[in-house]
Order: C-alpha cells, then sequence, then structure tokens
C-alpha cells in the first residue's frame, strides 16, 4: 500500500471504507488494516462474504462481455466503481471493440489517486470522484461531457453499490433521475446485497454503518431490488432478476461458488425502452 504521507488529501486510514474492503476481498493490496479488520469481524456474521465479492466481480464481467456483443453498447457509466481489479470494465469492453468510452465514480479519494493511475490507460477512459447520489454532477463533468454519447445508448452500472445508499436518499429515485437522462436502447445493470433474514439485515447493515462511520445504507430484501426496476419501468431482460452467480453462468465456472446463502447479491439488468 502507497505509505501515508503519499495518500492523497481526505482518506481517513482509521475508518474501514466499502470499496478498499471489497478490494481486500478480492485479494487486492490497495486496503489498510481497519478495512481488513472490518471484513474479519464481518466474515464472522456472514461466512459466505469473500464467495459473494468474488462471483459479484464475475458477474460484472459476464454483463459487461454481454452488453457490449448482444446489446452493442459502446460506452459505460460505472457507478461506485470502487478500486481497480484485474479485468475492468474498459478492459472487457475494449476487447469486444477497441473504441468502447468508460467513465468510473467513486467517492473514495483512494479510487481517484489509485484508479487514476491505473484505469485511465487511453483516451477513452476516466475516474471521476463524485458521489453517486450527485446525477447531475455526474453528468455535467468534464469526463462524461468529453466521453459520453447520451444521443446513443449508454451501460449504466450500479453493481453491489445501492446498500450503501440510506432509504432517505431513496436509492429507487437515484435509478429513476439516471434513467431520464438515457436513451432507448440503455441498459441498467443493478444488483445489491439482499437477505431473506430479518436479523441478518438488521446485524450486517448495524455493523457496516457503525464501522464506516455512517457511509451505509442497509442490506434490503429482494423484493427491495425488483421494486427499482418495476417503479422505472425497466424491461427486465433475460434470465430476469436472480443471485448473480445465476446471470448467464460460464459453462466453467472462474470462481468458486458461494457456499452458503445468508446474504446475497441479487439483481440483473433493465432495458431503457
Amino acid at each position: 500500500m502507497t505509505a501515508e504521507n503519499q495518500l492523497p488529501y481526505g482518506v481517513d486510514v482509521r475508518t474501514p471504507s466499502v470499496a478498499r474492503m471489497y478490494d481486500h476481498l478480492l485479494d487486492g493490496k490497495d486496503n489498510f488494516a481497519a478495512d481488513r479488520a472490518a471484513c474479519d469481524n464481518l466474515l464472522r456474521q456472514v461466512p459466505s462474504m469473500k464467495d459473494l465479492a468474488l462471483n459479484n466481480r464475475a458477474f460484472l464481467q459476464r454483463m459487461v462481455r454481454n452488453l457490449a456483443h448482444e446489446y452493442g453498447i459502446r460506452q459505460f457509466i460505472d457507478h461506485g466503481s470502487g478500486l481497480p481489479t484485474q479485468d475492468n470494465v474498459h478492459q472487457v469492453a475494449q476487447r469486444v471493440d477497441g473504441s468502447s468510452r468508460v467513465v468510473y465514480v467513486d467517492t473514495d479519494p483512494i479510487v481517484r489517486s489509485v484508479g487514476g493511475a491505473l484505469l485511465e490507460t487511453d483516451d477513452r477512459t476516466a475516474v471521476l470522484q463524485a458521489d453517486m447520489r450527485d446525477t447531475q454532477a455526474i453528468f455535467e463533468s468534464e469526463p462524461v461531457r468529453r466521453l459520453i454519447d447520451f444521443r446513443e445508448p449508454v451501460g449504466a452500472l450500479f453493481v453491489s453499490v445501492l446498500h450503501c445508499i440510506p432509504d432517505a436518499d431513496r436509492p429507487v429515485d437515484l435509478i429513476r433521475r439516471v434513467r431520464g437522462k438515457l436513451a432507448s436502447g440503455s441498459v441498467m445493470v443493478i444488483c445489491q446485497l439482499v437477505s431473506e433474514s430479518e436479523q441478518v439485515r438488521e446485524d450486517v447493515s448495524s455493523f457496516m454503518d457503525r464501522e464506516t462511520q455512517g457511509h451505509w445504507g442497509r442490506v434490503r430484501t429482494r423484493a427491495d431490488v425488483t421494486r427499482y426496476f418495476e417503479d422505472n419501468e425497466l424491461s427486465v431482460v433475460e434470465p430476469g432478476l436472480v443471485e448473480v452467480s445465476q446471470w448467464r453462468p460460464a459453462a466453467v465456472p472462474v470462481v468458486p461458488p458461494q457456499r452458503s446463502f445468508e446474504w446475497e447479491e441479487f439483481g440483473g439488468a433493465g432495458l431503457v425502452p
């Protein structure tokens, strides 16, 4: 990890960050002791956490590949992108078409610093430090205005991020705001952490809210995720809304299956009519 005296302004190494916890679960190196300790504590409550993170990443890669191949999408906005790892969105998309353009959005300054160095590999990718709830600022930003043509279809990605948004900030309205700016033929990819156990939802949500000092929303239910699509009149594409490892799985899985399902990533893709 970068020495602390070289860290970008605004990084609090003592408070766990969702992006850095996720990085640790994916065996990344851009995380701190506080992030690793929070993951260890959370794994005691939900032992499938690492399996879930790996399967979620594989889902993102399959989804981007599918949107580029099947829907011809050549531009993506990745909301709450997190830290770079192997096979990032632009790499997957540009293997289908080298002209594909991607803007990564995350509020964590580490993502802007590390991600900017690793992800901005050409003039078709950019990293924007912004709160994903601030749709107007994101869409009016220089990277988005430069790289994204809203007259053409866009892949708007909300992969494993809406559980970071409190109910008071109405994540369903965030989806509505973004949907309203997208051309017909765009696809919104939405999944988040869910559990049908009220105890798991309450325990994990309380733990993450406390550890991240309020940078958390809540673990929700499958019905909550379904409403993101229904309330915004998104046409769900096959195979529908599922636990993400079941969304058009590879013939040979690239990561181990999730071994227990005290919680899961649930969602899919919705076409903008």
